[in-house]
Formats: structure tokens, C-alpha cells, sequence
């Protein structure tokens, strides 16, 4: 990336300096383009930088926020290169603006990865301007002028000034064509911990969320949606509904028209609405409840799919899904030849001539996201405009779909982004938002749009239902010889036949499959990742075990040979920071000195989202149950941003991975969700959780890489490995809990 890339665009306000910067990503178009969660018009993004008189700089921030603290994180990257006084910044959300602020996308693990030095190019040229300006002020040579948390000096002279009063000048000085970035050593505001700029809005209940949103005149919408995936709306009677205290309206609403070109993150599961309207959540609730809707299967259905420049005609299929049928067709599935993902030396021929030969299946459910701020969003559509407010991942895609749903240029469509009580995937389908639209334009009123939680875990957007058969062969010496990899779901397949062991083993092999459903699935945290990593490092200490290893020297060994001798060309992660998790993790946990042997300890590691995790859980018996006491945590992201908000991230991960692994899972039973609420959608508790999650950071100066997901997967893992050591049994399908209890959510 070039530094000229930089636009400026410079301007008196209120007194200050204004700047506005552009850049074209860090990464090349086709390492975009092989990661398919990232969007594909990420080339240019903007942000502002706004200092006044009275010293405070304005930051504002580009990125979406839903607890991934980026909201902090970000402007600390800023602060850091134009070397401000952290307790003079002041942080504001922006806008959605597809021109200067591009896609604004929070998803991936990107937002710091993307944005690292972008943003520092920015605090350095703002920096520069300044000094550029103090220096003429001065009349001295610029080299001499410094600066030093907000304020600039020249020492010879002995003059000083704060950076507001040169904030006016500066603003007329020509964007630098170049500018110096600080070694990592010299940072002072990123490395250090920062408390969350909205922390104190949070803790007060400050008005943040879409839920808190208000405006005058503003009516409550909710959607009647049939009762199962693969049916559709008949007939309906609204007459009693109508009379209801506070009813305004209810009316049937099409989302996509037939033939609509849907772009990768238009996914919505029913197109036919069914919409009450009033005055208040609790009166549109209860007449929602006097509706009578009569039902009738949609039969096979035809969506029209776009992005890449592709398009092409997809048939969801009609029928009424049911678990344990899901799962015959899974094993009809699994025994039928699949794709060929990737196939190293002759794995064939090395499985029939092994010594041992070690197969394990592993299985996992459907997962609903259940974020903790119910789906929401508010929606003002006139003829002329839209006004829409509300917690959105990606408003840079949504965007598109709204112009041509509704018929109006992006510059008459404002998207206000709120923070958002939850999201990993769940709030980057903005079919929610489109409905909103769409119910504002027909009531010709102001509308917010709110779904009941029952709403959201029975609409779909699911992380997929998974399966996968890992095979190991050994030779007459427990050598490893072959490994194969063959995995499908509903309806995508979890397989990354690029990583780790692919590159460790001379014959492997990994394949995928898929099956069709009209239940509609999304990215849910490191999607595919996930369930990839857990069924992986489950066999991986079944294969140590077979061999007579410890698990931690088995995945070092096969990361040597990786890093000394790697087969094949397209391994995605390095041996070597690989490796350097792993053996934080086994010296930070005492992986096996004497005092830990009263725990029954479970490893496991995994590289997503360009960086590397690895969790030692310790688990004991509390009131005749397996309880994970204890985590220890090692990851490599990098250079961290913000140390305390980085080991809230990973211990928030761990806490969502032992819950998921114990008791996540939603069925189906002719296309309805059998679980609808907390009541029998069974999450973690907080006498559940760990009473010590302790995260080591791998010190190094590589640019920063993902966070919010990498440290997920291998929980998964960890806690199969543990409960083995603790019960004595191998748990093969997800969750594991109703197993310990003998019932199965399968």
C-alpha cells in the first residue's frame, strides 16, 4: 500500500482541524478475494480526524460495534501515530457512508487487521500537519519540532503549544506524501489498556442500542411468520386482531419480488410477511396472538443469486425437514463419493497397505445465534428518502438492496448505526432492515420493527448442522502415515483442506460434501471453524493416544516436520507461530507438572482468521457433573491494540465454547424449531463458568490479525479432551451434556 494513496480533504470547523483520509487496503486483490467473508468492495475506506481549540480531538469511528470494543480499539490506533493525549479524545460512532467510510464491515476478524495501518497513516499525516504548522508559527526548521501527547515543542527555543492552537493553520497545509510510522517500541496509547469509551453508557444504561432508539409518531412492527421452514402464508383473518387496543394495521408484504438478484448477505428465510402495526411492543404482541393464519406448504422455490459478477438460479427445496431424518440423509450422504478438496502423495494406497487404521464420525446441530439484544430496526421511508437506525454488521451491503427495493439512490438512504447487543454473524444479514423499510413505506409512518426472541430462534440463520469422518493410518511402528479428512452439513460443509495437519502428513486427503435445505443458515462465529476444530483436535488426541504420545508433543511433532519438510504449497498457517502457542500454553498451564494431576486436563489448538489459539481446560466433578474449573489460554494475534479488552475477547470465547460445547443445539421436527426460547434452548450459566480464564499473549511485532473468533474453535476441542479424561467416554456428537444425562438433543 502505497502512502500516497492518501486524499485529503481539509477544512475550517468550528476552529479546528479537519481531516479526512482514503486509502486502498493492505491486502492485495487476491488475498481478498480468498476469503470469502470478506466483502467485495473493501478497496476504500474513509475516516475523520477532527482536532479543536481547546485541545480535544475527535475521532470518528468507521467499524460497527458489538462488543468487540472496536469502538476503543480503533481511535487508539489513531491516537497512538498523531501521538495525542488519550484522556483529551472523544470517540464518536459514524455514520454509514458507502463513499468516504466504504463497506464498514464487522465480521471476518478484520476490523483491526484492516484497518492497522490505514489508521496509523492517518495519525501520522495529522501529526505531520500539525508540526508543519507549529514550525512556521515558530519559525523554525520542522525537524526540530516535536511532539508529546497532544502537545508540540521546539526545545531550543523553549516554546510549546497544545495542538488545538495550531489545529486552524494546519488545516491548510497540504496532506503529506510521506509520513513516518513509529517502531512498535515506541508506542504508548496501542499496548496499553484502555477502558471502553462507552463503558460508562453501558453500565448507566445509557441510551446506546436499536431498542433504545425513539422518535415522535413512531409505531411498533412485528412479522407473523409460518410455523415451519417450507411453508408459506395461505390465507389469514386480521378482523379480531384489528380490534385490539392500539392496532393501526395489518397487512401481507413481499420482501423480494419474484426474480430479485439477491446479493451474498440477502439471506431471509420466509419472503411473505405477515405484519402487525400500533402503538406499543406489548399491544402489537397481543394482537399478533388473535391472528388467524392458515398455512400451506411452498412447495421447491426459486431464488436468484448474484455477487462476483455471477448469477445463477438456486432451487431451495420444499419439504418439511426433520432431525432425524437430516441425520439418515447425512449418513446416506457421508457414504457416497464427495469432492476432492485437496490430496497429497497417495493416501489411497497408504490406508490399504496400514498397519492400524483409526476412524471417528463427529456430529454437531444446528446453533441459533441468540444475541442478546432481540433483532431490531427502526425505518423512515418517504417517496423522497430513507432514515434507518439501528445494530447492523454490515451496512455497506445492506445498502444495495435497499436502493433497489425501494427505488431510491444511495444518497437519499442514511443508515445510523447504534451498537449492537450482539452479533457474530447474526446482524450481517440485513433482511430485518429491509422489512422495516418496507413496513415504514406502506404505513407512511415512522416504524421500529422488533422481534420477539421466539421471532429470532425460529427464523433461522443458523450456524449449519455438521458431520465429519476423520481417518488415520499408522504403520507397524505407530508411525502416521496417511490422514483423511471427509466432511459435509446442512447445507454447506465445514472443511478447510488447507490447514493444519494438511502440510504434516506426505498422504492426505480431504474432501466435502453438501445437502439442500430451505433452512437457512449464516456465519456464526468462525463459521465452519467452529465445528472443524473441535472434531479435528478431538481425533488428534485419539490419534496420541493410539500412538503412545502426549497430545501437545504429538501436534509439535507434525508442526516440525510442517515448518523443516511441509507437503504441498497452499498451507495456510505457519508451523512456527503454530508451534509457539502451543508450547506457551503447555509452560503457562504446567501441562504436566504433579500438582495439576488432580484435574483432567484437555488441550487443543487451531489457526482461523489468520491467527492462532490454544486452550488447556482443566475440568473436575461438581455435584456429579463434569465442571471446567480452570482455562488456560495462548494466542498469537499479533501485536495487541488493547491488553484488557483483547483478554475479555478470549475469555468471553471460552465461556461461549464451553456453554456451546455442553448444551448448544436446536432441532427441527416437521421444518419447526423445537427449541423457541432460553427455556429449552439450554446456554451456559454463571456458576458454569470458569473461576479463572488466564490469557498469555505471544509478544511479537506482526501486524495485528484476528481476534473476536480465532480463540472459539479450540474450546470445543479442549472440552471433548477434558470430559474424556473426566468420564471416561469419547463424546462423538454435540452437545455433550444431554449424553451425560443420558437423552440426546440428536
Amino acid at each position: 500500500m502505497s502512502r500516497r494513496t492518501f486524499l485529503k480533504t481539509s477544512a475550517l470547523a468550528g476552529g479546528g482541524l479537519m481531516i479526512s483520509f482514503t486509502w486502498l487496503s493492505a491486502f492485495s486483490p487476491a488475498e481478498a478475494k480468498s476469503d470469502p467473508a470478506l466483502p467485495g468492495n473493501w478497496v476504500e475506506i474513509n475516516g475523520y480526524i477532527k482536532i479543536t481549540p481547546d485541545g480535544t480531538i475527535k475521532i470518528l469511528n468507521p467499524n460497527p460495534e458489538f462488543g468487540q470494543n472496536v469502538m476503543t480499539s480503533l481511535p487508539m490506533i489513531i491516537a497512538e501515530e498523531l501521538d495525542a493525549d488519550w484522556q483529551r479524545v472523544v470517540v464518536e460512532m459514524g455514520p454509514h457512508d458507502s463513499v468516504k467510510l466504504g463497506p464498514q464491515f464487522t465480521g471476518g476478524s478484520n476490523s483491526v487487521r484492516m484497518y492497522w495501518k490505514p489508521l496509523r497513516e492517518a495519525g501520522a499525516a495529522a501529526r505531520q500537519m500539525l508540526r508543519e504548522a507549529a514550525a512556521q508559527t515558530w519559525g523554525v526548521p520542522l525537524e526540530e519540532v516535536t511532539t508529546t501527547s497532544g502537545v508540540l515543542y521546539h526545545v531550543k527555543s523553549g516554546k510549546s503549544g497544545a495542538y488545538g492552537s495550531f489545529a486552524s493553520k494546519a488545516s491548510g497545509i497540504p496532506l503529506p506524501k510521506e509520513v513516518k510510522l513509529k517502531e512498535a517500541k515506541d508506542f504508548k496509547v496501542v499496548g496499553s489498556s484502555k477502558k471502553n469509551v462507552e463503558g460508562r453508557k453501558i453500565v448507566t444504561g445509557g441510551p446506546l442500542f436499536g431498542l433504545d432508539y425513539q422518535q415522535p409518531g413512531m409505531l411498533i412492527a412485528m412479522i407473523e411468520h409460518p410455523p415451519a421452514f417450507g411453508m408459506k402464508l395461505k390465507s389469514f383473518d386480521a378482523s379480531e386482531a384489528l380490534r385490539m387496543p392500539g392496532i393501526t394495521d395489518v397487512f401481507t408484504q413481499k420482501l423480494y419480488e419474484n426474480g430479485f438478484e439477491q446479493g451474498g448477505f440477502d439471506t431471509r428465510t420466509f419472503n411473505d410477511l405477515l405484519v402487525v402495526v400500533g402503538k406499543t411492543t406489548w399491544e402489537v404482541m397481543q394482537a399478533r396472538k388473535k391472528l388467524k393464519a392458515l398455512w400451506e406448504p411452498a412447495g421447491d422455490t426459486k431464488d436468484t443469486m448474484g455477487g462476483r459478477g455471477q448469477k445463477r438460479e438456486v432451487i431451495v427445496p420444499g419439504e418439511l425437514e426433520s432431525t432425524d431424518a437430516q441425520l439418515r440423509k447425512m449418513q446416506e450422504y457421508a457414504a457416497k463419493p464427495a469432492q476432492q478438496l485437496r490430496k497429497d502423495g497417495d493416501p489411497e494406497t497408504a490406508f490399504k497397505n496400514a498397519a492400524q487404521v483409526i476412524e471417528r464420525t463427529y456430529n454437531a446441530p444446528f446453533l441459533a445465534h441468540n444475541c442478546m439484544e432481540p433483532m431490531n430496526f427502526f425505518a423512515h421511508v418517504t417517496e423522497e428518502k430513507a432514515l434507518l437506525v439501528g445494530p447492523l454488521q454490515a451496512p455497506g451491503w445492506t445498502e444495495p438492496t435497499l436502493a433497489k427495493i425501494l427505488n431510491l439512490p444511495p444518497d437519499k438512504i442514511e443508515i445510523r448505526m447504534t451498537r449492537m447487543g450482539g452479533g457474530f454473524g447474526r446482524r450481517a444479514y440485513g433482511h430485518y432492515l429491509t422489512e422495516a423499510a418496507l413496513i415504514s413505506r406502506k404505513v407512511k409512518a415512522p416504524v421500529k420493527l422488533v422481534y420477539t426472541r421466539e421471532d429470532d430462534m425460529t427464523y433461522g440463520i443458523y450456524r449449519p448442522m455438521y458431520t465429519a469422518t476423520y481417518r488415520a493410518a499408522l504403520d507397524k511402528d505407530k508411525k502416521l502415515v496417511a490422514f483423511h479428512v471427509k466432511g459435509g452439513g446442512i447445507p454447506e460443509h465445514p472443511i478447510h483442506a488447507n490447514r493444519f495437519p494438511a502440510g504434516a502428513v506426505d498422504n492426505y486427503l480431504a474432501e466435502g460434501w453438501q445437502i439442500p435445505s430451505n433452512i437457512t443458515i449464516g456465519a456464526f462465529r468462525a463459521p465452519r471453524s467452529n465445528f472443524n476444530a473441535a472434531a479435528e483436535q478431538s481425533f488428534l488426541d485419539e490419534l496420541a493416544e493410539a500412538m503412545g504420545k502426549d497430545p501437545i508433543d504429538l501436534r509439535l511433532e507434525l508442526l516440525k516436520r510442517a515448518k523443516e519438510n511441509p507437503v504441498g504449497k497452499n498451507n495456510e498457517y505457519d508451523a512456527d507461530r503454530y508451534a509457539g502457542i502451543l508450547k506457551l500454553v503447555q509452560e503457562k498451564s504446567g501441562w504436566n507438572k504433579a500438582e495439576n494431576k488432580k484435574y483432567s486436563r484437555g488441550v487443543a489448538a487451531y489457526f482461523c482468521h489468520n491467527s492462532y489459539a490454544a486452550h488447556v481446560v482443566d475440568m473436575v466433578m461438581k455435584d456429579g457433573q463434569p465442571y471446567v474449573e480452570r482455562v488456560f489460554s495462548a494466542i498469537d494475534c499479533g501485536i495487541v491494540i488493547n491488553p484488557d479488552a483483547a483478554t475479555n475477547m478470549v475469555q468471553g470465547a471460552v465461556v461461549d465454547g464451553i456453554g456451546n460445547a455442553f448444551y448448544g443445539g436446536l432441532t427441527h421436527k416437521n421444518g419447526a424449531a423445537e427449541q423457541t426460547n432460553f427455556h429449552n434452548y439450554r446456554i451456559i450459566r454463571m456458576h458454569e463458568a470458569p473461576k479463572k480464564v488466564e490469557v498469555h499473549f505471544v509478544q511479537n511485532d506482526i501486524d495485528p490479525t484476528g481476534l473476536g473468533e480465532p480463540p472459539f474453535p479450540p474450546v470445543f476441542g479442549a472440552v471433548a479432551n477434558a470430559l474424556y479424561k473426566s468420564v471416561g467416554k469419547r463424546f462423538y456428537q454435540q452437545p455433550f451434556s444431554p449424553q451425560l444425562n443420558n437423552s440426546s438433543i440428536l
